[in-house]
């Protein structure tokens, strides 16, 4: 087997001027095997810089392919635990994203950012791009930390943030799939290893509570990001609507979940439409080709979705547990 100069990619950014993401152009036919080594090369020297990497051009066959290659980077792939989404998943530490209908825009956030525990690194993988729509856009997460209004930033910094989930009810994803179990004191033990308050409520259902980061510090790069789920899980994110038929079924307390400062303080709505006007300004969108699989540092780099019409196939992989305990 001949031997591949680390030259043989391409590397450039996608877009003009903008260096996240940045391509990795794969020579044609280049087999997965002799690939991965310079792709990991190129991830441990540049990912961190850019934050985001987006290889085309792999000779990946399928999902098991994908996993191989996202296995390759050194890391064991990691479970969905704790998710606040429904995925299914593919093969072993593969899941699909998250099964939203494809009419709903999913905003930008980082892996698990509501949770003491997260992956480090997370690899998309295009298998069938959407005929209209369904990009995946991506934003900095550092460039979001500085340019937050600087109050909000130290009151999140300062005061974390406290996540509340009620589960189950038909109004969110049961206790039993979020935790892969049906034994209560199997939850009870997961929750005390990885600090969250939880207490089974008298109809059965599981309410938990968890008093997480509002920002974080990579512990690579030393970069300050902004690091929280506080704009997906606060009331606020609901439509008018909805969030007026939720409250009239249950009160705020029972809401499937939503998010309060960690002193248990309520954020105001205000406080979150700024927010996200930072975010949005910050969103980086480009159309998926097929067979690309784009790597993310997922404390540097959020990730959305957009709608999309007709099929769309994107699965996901995660590795490099890091936790705060």
């Amino acid at each position: 087997m001949h031997t591949v100069k680390p030259d043989a990619f391409v590397l450039r950014p996608l877009a003009e001027a903008q260096p996240l993401p940045m391509l990795v152009e794969v020579p044609p036919g280049l087999p997965t095997e002799q690939a991965l080594p310079l792709a990991r090369e190129i991830a441990d020297r540049d990912l961190s810089r850019y934050g985001g990497l987006i290889f085309r051009g792999l000779a990946l066959d399928g999902a098991d392919g994908f996993r191989g290659f996202a296995a390759g980077f050194g890391h064991p792939l990691l479970t969905y635990e704790f998710g606040s989404t429904p995925r299914s998943k593919v093969t072993q530490g593969v899941y699909t994203s998250t099964e939203y209908p494809p009419h709903q825009h999913i905003p930008l956030h980082n892996e698990q950012a509501y949770t003491r525990d997260w992956p480090m690194k997370i690899w998309f993988y295009c298998m069938q791009p959407a005929p209209e729509g369904g990009e995946t856009p991506i934003a900095d997460s550092r460039a979001i930390y500085r340019q937050m209004p600087p109050a909000i930033r130290e009151r999140f910094a300062e005061r974390g943030l406290m996540y509340v989930r009620n589960f189950g009810n038909g109004l969110d994803l049961p206790w039993q799939q979020v935790f892969g179990t049906e034994d209560h004191a199997e939850v009870e033990a997961y929750c005390r290893r990885h600090a969250i308050a939880c207490e089974w409520k008298e109809d059965g259902e599981l309410r938990t509570r968890q008093i997480c980061q509002g920002v974080a510090r990579h512990p690579a790069t030393q970069d300050m990001v902004w690091f929280n789920q506080a704009h997906l899980f606060h009331v606020s994110n609901l439509e008018p609507e909805t969030r007026e038929a939720l409250l009239e079924i249950v009160d705020e307390e029972d809401l499937p979940r939503n998010v309060l400062y960690g002193d248990g303080t309520p954020i105001g709505d205000g406080v979150l439409s700024e927010v996200r006007a930072v975010l949005d300004a910050h969103l980086i969108s480009f159309p998926w080709q097929a067979g690309d699989v784009m790597m993310l540092d997922n404390m540097l780099t959020a990730h959305a979705r957009a709608p999309f019409k007709g099929p769309r196939k994107v699965i996901v992989a995660m590795a490099e547990a890091h936790g705060q305990h």
